[in-house]
This record gives structure tokens, sequence and C-alpha cells, in this order.
């Protein structure tokens, strides 16, 4: 699965700090939710060990300051050693901080929410291929509904909508084996668009 860009929609957000271009505006929007990027995949491969079923029970971490991001959903079952995980993000006031915008060090503090309801959420799908030393394929994205978004509060406000697509590779393991991705391998890349046109570039290893 090769990668493709990110896209993310930003709807009726506005920064209460000073007037800014539309391409600023996304940049800012999408910052708050870098680190979320990294933390959702490593909650659903927390959640893919410790699962005996296709089921896998939600799995949760906090925001650096405040809230709660919780992983959950299903997996492939069988012995087979390629597996898909489809699973949604959910956020209660998750923050992970101030943001820093500039090399002024200007900060701005944006919280994040999401639908209490989890066909509602961002939707995460992770298709892992021969395991355990095989890669890892991925998405970040919005139900057919364009339902699966996050709420914004706080300096920015609006909906955050994001389709993200990654690649990385998997860790070799010994018993009892727990798979892993190899930390610094997920390379994401793409744009985050704002509904007034505005563009910022997206490309980062996790």
């Amino acid at each position: 699965m090769g990668l493709v860009p990110l896209f993310v929609v930003l709807l009726g957000v506005g920064c209460n700090n000073d007037n800014v271009s539309s391409d600023e505006d996304a940049r800012r929007a999408y910052l708050g939710l870098d680190q979320s990027i990294g933390k959702s995949v490593n909650l659903g491969f927390q959640g893919f060990n410790m699962a005996s079923s296709a089921n896998i029970a939600p799995q949760t971490a906090m925001g650096d300051k405040a809230g709660t991001l919780t992983v959950g959903g299903q997996v492939d079952q069988g012995a087979s050693a390629n597996k898909t995980m489809r699973l949604e993000i959910g956020m209660v006031m998750y923050d992970d901080g101030d943001i820093e915008i500039n090399d002024k060090h200007d900060k701005i503090h944006v919280v994040y929410d999401t639908d209490v309801d989890p066909a509602n959420q961002p939707y995460l799908e992770m298709k892992l291929s021969n395991i355990p030393t095989g890669t890892l394929d991925g998405k970040i994205t919005t139900n057919t509904s364009l339902m699966g978004v996050y709420h914004l509060s706080g300096d920015l406000k609006g909906t955050l909508a994001l389709e993200v697509t990654f690649s990385g590779t998997l860790m070799a393991c010994t018993a009892p084996c727990m798979v892993q991705r190899v930390p610094g391998s997920t390379h994401v890349t793409g744009t985050a668009t704002n509904n007034d046109g505005g563009v910022y570039m997206i490309d980062l290893t996790i």
C-alpha cells in the first residue's frame, strides 16, 4: 500500500489571537493533533496484543496536559500472518498543552473532542503483513458520512477531519511475542486543508 496524501478539512475554524492567512490557520489547527497520531497507532498495537477474540478492548492514554484518547475496535481472527485492525479513535477534552506556533515562541491552546458514539468517531485502520517482522500500512480517516471528526475548542473553534495514510516496519519479537512497530520507521505524509482553501504540507515520521 503506497503512501497517498493526507487531507485535513477544517470547517469554520478561526484563531482569536490575530489575523492570519488561511494556510497558517490550517497549520495551527493540525499542530495540536500531531502527537496523537503516534499515540493512536501505539494504542492499536497495545489492544491487538491483548485481544483474545475479534474484539479489541478500548485502550486509553492521557493527553500530555489533560483529557483522554481511547482506541478500540476489531481485528481479523485466525492463524494468518496478515491481520487488519478496524478501530475508532475517541477523545474527551484531549489536550497536549500549549502549541508553539512560531520562532518567537508565541503559543495557542486547543482542546479536542470527538463524538461519544464510536460509529461517529475518526476511523483507524492498520494492516499488518508477514507478522512479526513484516510491514505496517494504515490510515486515519472519517467515515463515509464525514462524521468522524475532531471538535476544537479553546483558541481555535470548529471541526477538523483527518485522512491520514502511513507505512512502516514491524519489529522482531521474542516469547511471549508482542507485535510492535519499529520506532521511527512509520512515515506519514500529505496535506492539511481548511475551509478557506488554506493548505499546510505534512511530512512526519513516528
